[in-house]
């Protein structure tokens, strides 16, 4: 089932009313995780399975490791929650990709060797909820929170439906908590959370699925050489359909898991306003971000044994980051390109604070006095702004990768992006390219006014009137938008 159908709709509307009848607390938890079940089994019922049985082992294994005294027991339970959890993730997820490296290895040494192909279906957002999964058995091992006492808690932690397909990634102490007292929405809440529906709905079909689909796959599923402009138009459209995808889900997610009583992490902060990578990783999918450095890089070693390991950590996570995305060499590359553009961004700030360091003759004294004038306020603004368009064309760069099917299609686009190509294809019309230009300008000047605020703080402060025309805007282009049932795009992770 998906936020962007008719189906939903009813379904929610059901919920709704459930959530808010004078049942008993454990009776709407319950009607909580049955909703959460229907709600995934819309897909493939046969993969409730899954769930169940990564729910169950994960519940008493982590209630074990927090128990048990015995070092040598921990470390062997930890080590089969490890292997239940990424073993199912692996079969499933990268059975295909190991057998298919594993067959054109082999028959590099001579050997004919054609494996029939398996036909694995990937589970829906197996990626998100292994990854919940996990964070729990780590945190009861290194007994960072206390164990979830009831199991109906955790299962409905794990398959809580706005996060349960494509996040945001949750930690057992942001929601856990939650469904321990009975909760039901403030009138306030419910406000802001169908607010956060339409914008999010409004972000997945108006301008994703209706603005940006077709030129980016028009592009991206050429055959053949392109032209320069075409090539950028579609770069630039895969990468706002991209955000206004991913982003539209997590709004969508945080608005329906308010309008029920819950609060749910932010996961993204106008990504396209980052002032360099590090940033950018503040701000992009920020629970993955987060959880990829405290449960790899962190235990990897962090930046804490000098600058050669930090950038060799920095590499490894964002090389695994790119494969938790998708069974394919090119989402590889697209991680190695995080990692280089991390390196670089890392080697510039020493050299910076070095030549900082070593040019400084204002005393602390004169600094405090001084402070900012208005004019170094400006050029740093603009600086600013200067480095955030840097950031944003060497982004563009890596959503190449993500996007093409294969090497060839890649280096196609790059070819056609960075060089004249006489015969390149022309395949938008000046309607496309303009409506392209058009949306992605206004998408990074919104970024770059709203990047240090959000959107409910601005809600709350504009007038009532002047807020309800702004949502009756975004429901009218909703309802007058193609209809769109296509699944998200991170549902594929």
């Amino acid at each position: 089932m998906v936020f962007n159908s008719l189906t939903f709709v009813a379904f929610f509307i059901v919920m709704l009313i459930l959530h808010n009848l004078p049942f008993s607390w454990k009776v709407k938890k319950i009607n909580l995780l049955l909703a959460s079940y229907i709600f995934y089994a819309a897909w493939n019922p046969p993969f409730i399975l899954l769930l169940w049985l990564s729910t169950v082992i994960d519940f008493f294994v982590g209630r074990a490791l927090y128990t048990q005294e015995n070092k040598h027991k921990r470390k062997v339970l930890l080590v089969l929650s490890l292997i239940g959890n990424l073993g199912m993730l692996c079969f499933f997820k990268y059975g295909g990709f190991l057998l298919e490296n594993f067959t054109q290895l082999v028959n590099l040494f001579g050997m004919d060797f054609h494996p029939a192909k398996p036909n694995i279906i990937l589970p829906a957002g197996i990626s998100f909820y292994t990854f919940t999964t996990l964070c729990y058995t780590v945190d009861m091992y290194k007994r960072k929170s206390e164990p979830v006492k009831k199991l109906l808690d955790f299962s409905l932690f794990v398959t809580f439906f706005p996060h349960l397909v494509a996040g945001p990634i949750v930690r057992p102490p942001q929601l856990v908590p939650q469904f321990e007292t009975a909760r039901s929405a403030t009138r306030q809440q419910l406000l802001q959370g169908l607010l956060l529906l339409s914008l999010g709905l409004f972000m997945k079909v108006v301008l994703a699925d209706s603005m940006l689909a077709s030129p980016a796959d028009t592009v991206f599923n050429a055959h053949g050489p392109l032209n320069t402009l075409d090539a950028w138009m579609g770069v630039l459209a895969f990468s706002g359909q991209i955000f206004f995808d991913f982003a539209g889900y997590s709004t969508c997610a945080i608005g329906v898991a308010s309008c029920l009583g819950f609060v749910l992490p932010d996961n993204f902060l106008y990504p396209y306003a980052a002032i360099g990578f590090s940033d950018f990783w503040r701000r992009w999918h920020i629970t993955l971000s987060a959880w990829l450095r405290d449960y790899l890089y962190i235990p990897l070693g962090g930046n804490r044994n000098g600058r050669f390991r930090t950038y060799f950590n920095l590499m490894i996570t964002m090389l695994l980051g790119g494969l938790w995305h998708g069974a394919n060499w090119t989402f590889v590359v697209w991680g190695a390109l995080h990692g280089f553009y991390l390196w670089m961004e890392k080697i510039v700030q020493h050299f910076s604070t070095l030549k900082q360091a070593a040019m400084t003759s204002v005393s602390s004294a004169e600094i405090g006095v001084l402070g900012v004038l208005p004019g170094e306020l400006k050029t740093k603004t603009v600086r600013n702004f200067l480095l955030a368009m840097v950031t944003f064309f060497f982004i563009n760069v890596t959503w190449v990768f993500f996007r093409a099917p294969d090497f060839h299609s890649a280096w196609q686009m790059l070819t056609a992006m960075f060089t004249h190509i006489p015969n390149g294809q022309v395949l938008l019309s000046t309607l496309s390219i303009i409506k392209v230009s058009v949306i992605v300008i206004l998408l990074v000047a919104f970024h770059w006014m709203m990047r240090n605020t959000r959107v409910l703080t601005v809600a709350a402060k504009m007038p009532w009137w002047l807020l309800g025309l702004i949502w009756a805007v975004l429901i009218l282009l909703l309802v007058w938008s193609q209809e769109s049932s296509s699944s998200f795009i991170y549902f594929q992770f």
